[in-house]
């Protein structure tokens, strides 16, 4: 088996070390500035979906109006012949 290398000594050795003392109400914040994440990820979503909807229906007015499957009438008439 191999010995572990001087890094892996080294994170040991840092993680059984003393722990950081960690402030006062940080998990408050945490979890307000999480919800405030989670709000503006609803909001931008919302967002986008809203405008994914008006621009399809933008496009569905559009199609029905302008109808550009249907062939233009031609410009020029053809040759009269036969007379």
């Amino acid at each position: 088996m191999k010995r572990p290398g001087r890094r892996e000594d080294h994170v040991r050795r840092m993680l059984d070390g003393p722990h950081p003392q960690v402030p006062a109400g940080l998990t408050e914040r945490a979890a307000e500035r999480g919800g405030r994440m989670l709000r503006r990820h609803r909001v931008a979503r919302a967002l986008a979906l809203t405008v994914l909807f008006l621009a399809v229906a933008a496009f569905m007015v559009w199609a029905v109006v302008t109808q550009p499957w249907q062939v233009p009438p031609a410009e020029t008439t053809p040759p009269l012949e036969g007379w």
